[in-house]
């Protein structure tokens, strides 16, 4: 994240040919822009060099954090339940109910809540966007987005081995199980990967929950502590025992972990929504081939499928 410290000292006119500059007018009557982007702003006045924020506190941060993590995830829970009523009612297709339950756990729940967050607090559609850093990636950025993955892919497979040299069980994934007893469905989940899981997640947990925690603290217990609420929340999205939800907890912490750094050294949102869709889509590819093509190979799909951060 850059640092967006104001400085917000007068500047003196400066001194015209044959004069002292003391008196000097304008013609215009105005003062000029000031156009060398020196005196930008964050929208909400903060310091997210040092973590400083005037008139908040860590604790403050840490609640509100935590409080817009479990939100989100509660608003999802409550829409899927509309959305299990209108399947009752009028016997939805498979397709249907996924897109419903996209919409409403997504772009209401994670989206929507950032968004509203935001605008609460007093920002505009421009200071929302510069707030969250939302622009187009350089090549720079993409390069990132692919170094990311590779450092994930790599924690991943070291996660993995400890966990079978242990013997611990992970738990489902919910989503997971549904693409593999549907693999029709498949190509609509890794499309989705990429236009509403990633980026709609990633606003919330990063851009707002990781942001939040920016304005009171230092980058790295932010990062920990958004990677931290942000993996914590899956657990609703698990099934199975107790230990083996903890254990797939503590493995997306990692993934988590990842997009929070990428977040914080480009400023830019988009960079960590594109690596999240871009894992997401690649275990969701694999879980498809593994269906169709290669009946040996699902075994092996099913546990990446317990790596999905959905």
């Amino acid at each position: 994240m850059t640092d967006t410290s104001r400085d917000d000292d007068p500047v003196a006119p400066s001194a015209g040919d044959g004069g002292d500059g003391d008196d000097a007018v304008d013609p215009s009557g105005t003062t000029p822009p000031d156009t060398d982007g020196g005196d930008a702003a964050d929208p909400l006045d903060t310091d997210q060099s040092t973590g400083d924020a005037s008139g908040d506190s860590p604790a403050v941060a840490i609640a509100a954090a935590l409080g817009l993590g479990v939100l989100g995830p509660l608003i999802a829970l409550v829409g899927g339940i509309g959305v299990f009523a209108l399947d009752v009612v009028f016997e939805l297709s498979l397709v249907a109910q996924l897109v419903l339950t996209l919409f409403v756990g997504q772009y209401v729940a994670f989206a929507g809540l950032a968004v509203a967050y935001l605008a609460w607090r007093g920002l505009d559609r421009s200071g929302i966007v510069e707030y969250l850093g939302v622009r187009r990636p350089s090549l720079l950025e993409l390069g990132i987005v692919v170094v990311g993955w590779v450092a994930i892919l790599i924690s991943v497979i070291g996660i993995s081995v400890i966990i079978q040299l242990i013997g611990v069980e992970t738990a489902a994934n919910q989503s997971a199980e549904v693409a593999l007893q549907n693999p029709a469905i498949v190509p609509l989940f890794i499309l989705a990967s990429f236009l509403v899981i990633g980026p709609c997640e990633e606003l919330l947990y990063r851009g707002v929950v990781q942001g939040r925690l920016r304005e009171s603290l230092p980058a790295a217990p932010s990062i920990v502590i958004a990677s931290a609420i942000f993996a914590l929340i899956h657990v609703m999205a698990l099934t199975g025992g107790i230990t083996g939800r903890l254990t797939t907890v503590a493995i997306l912490f990692f993934p988590s972990l990842i997009f929070g750094v990428v977040y914080e050294y480009t400023g830019n949102i988009v960079v960590p929504s594109l690596l999240h869709g871009l894992h997401n889509a690649v275990i969701f590819t694999l879980l498809y081939v593994s269906v169709v093509y290669f009946d040996e190979l699902e075994e092996m799909a099913e546990a990446g499928a317990t790596l999905l951060p959905v």
